[in-house]
């Protein structure tokens, strides 16, 4: 089972990886880290904390709408061009499909983010007072290095993001240690996106196992929305919305995953609140994504074993 579910994992990385919308929403978010530097510099005295908090939010920006896109679409592709059927004929069950794909859309959420952090803390480490060669040389070195390996060996191209992102945040965390605070925001930060994209792909695959790929983004984003609004639906005024609309925010808060829980705010990733220890507070929310992820793909695999190919 295990062996069945990596072949398709990894084939749907490598299918993630090759789509060019993927490789334009990487270049926006590497644009938007940009955009966050020049900003810093407009600051007096707060220059990294102005960088790592817009780059931490443009991260979370991005990897939502890559894995609203993935998610809608690489499912449906596979329906589209009839290559399901051949696949399902094999001895593997549409559940063990389902997962691989989920967990391949998954893999390639987690190389994004980290490609992205990575380079936001060698640009922190520039800003703090490394050496602005050494930062470039490093980021600029590991993607020339991967290029090269991607031209020599296609076979094994697809997976040199893997290990440039990961040297990418490596080197980076080494290299900002200048920045404790800030480097504290982007790595927790980056660790709760992950955990939030894991829910929304698995909400994305819920919808893409019965619809389009166009209602699916647009349902996925709706519960990303109303999951972002979780703790003020939770808390609608009596007064102004009436019993009713004050009832049924509640309910809804509670039938949908609080995104909230993974936008913390600042003073909790650096560790200022100290009633709520970072280790802590990132464990509860992996486990409470994943118990999410679960759930979400047992009711999907349900769906899909139901439906109707023809």
């Amino acid at each position: 089972m295990l062996a069945r579910v990596l072949v398709v994992t990894l084939n749907t990385y490598r299918e993630a990886v090759r789509a060019r919308v993927l490789h334009g929403l990487f270049g926006l978010a590497l644009g938007t880290g940009a955009y966050a530097l020049v900003v810093g510099q407009f600051a007096l005295r707060d220059t990294l904390r102005v960088v790592s908090d817009l780059g931490a939010a443009s991260i979370s920006l991005y990897a939502i709408i890559v894995a609203i896109v993935l998610g809608a679409t690489s499912l449906y592709r596979e329906l589209e061009l009839k290559t399901v059927f051949p696949i399902l004929a094999r001895p593997i069950r549409r559940s063990e499909y389902l997962v691989g794909k989920y967990l391949g859309t998954l893999l390639t959420l987690t190389v994004f983010v980290a490609a992205n952090a990575g380079a936001l803390l060698l640009a922190l480490a520039a800003l703090s007072g490394a050496s602005l060669a050494l930062a470039l040389g490093w980021g600029l070195g590991g993607a020339a290095i991967a290029g090269v390996v991607a031209y020599k060996r296609p076979r094994l191209g697809t997976y040199a993001p893997i290990v440039w992102a990961a040297a990418m945040l490596v080197g980076g965390w080494f290299l900002s240690s200048g920045a404790l605070d800030d480097r504290r925001v982007i790595l927790g930060s980056a660790a709760l996106t992950v955990c939030e994209v894991a829910i929304v792909a698995a909400i994305a695959n819920v919808f893409a196992s019965f619809s389009s790929p166009f209602l699916t983004a647009v349902f996925t984003f709706g519960v990303f929305i109303v999951g972002r609004s979780a703790d003020t639906l939770a808390r609608l005024p009596h007064r102004v919305f009436g019993k009713a609309i004050q009832t049924a925010g509640e309910l809804t808060s509670r039938v949908v995953p609080n995104l909230m829980l993974y936008v913390p705010p600042r003073t909790l990733l650096t560790g200022e609140a100290s009633s709520v220890p970072l280790g802590e507070y990132l464990s509860l929310a992996a486990l409470s994504s994943l118990a999410w992820a679960a759930g979400l793909l047992a009711f999907a695999s349900l769906v899909f074993r139901r439906r109707d190919f023809l």
